[in-house]
């Protein structure tokens, strides 16, 4: 088996869009043994529940965030991580400043993808307040860029 890769993704609060790429990259990663995946967030409380948004979508994809917690990006997540993946050009600006020691390993979430109609590294839309479709759009852009990510991971890597 191959190395142990650590996917963590990154948004503001670690309720909307981070625990959704957890949750979807777990369902894309699950037939691997060499993928771990945790999320958090810039601006992120201790404690909070993933959005009842976010639930519902990976839901309808028969996922579930069990035990699911959000929390504040640190020095020590960031040491345990192979990969980091920002939503937003904001939230890697803000990583790169805090955390310049770890910035050979910091990514936005669509670097690798070409995302439908808007193209490579957008930023991962934010859906707070905005209602379920909104959650289902960031659904639809993880979706795309995913794949991309596990195949650059993979590429990448030292097996």
């Amino acid at each position: 088996m191959s190395a142990p890769k650590h996917v963590l993704f990154v948004c503001t609060g670690n309720t909307c869009r981070s625990p959704l790429a957890e949750g979807l990259f777990r369902k894309a990663a699950a037939q691997r043994g060499d993928y771990q995946v945790s999320s958090a967030g810039v601006a992120a409380s201790r404690g909070d529940p993933a959005s009842r948004e976010t639930t519902a979508v990976l839901k309808s994809r028969g996922i579930r965030l069990e035990d699911f917690a959000s929390r504040p990006v640190s020095a020590e997540l960031l040491e345990e991580a192979t990969h980091v993946f920002a939503m937003t050009h904001s939230h890697l600006n803000t990583l790169e400043s805090r955390f310049p020691q770890h910035a050979g390993k910091l990514y936005l979430v669509c670097d690798f993808a070409d995302i439908a109609g808007k193209g490579v590294g957008i930023d991962v839309p934010d859906p707070i307040g905005m209602g379920r479709a909104a959650y289902e759009e960031v659904a639809a852009v993880l979706d795309q860029a995913i794949p991309a990510i596990i195949a650059f991971i993979d590429q990448t890597c030292p097996q």
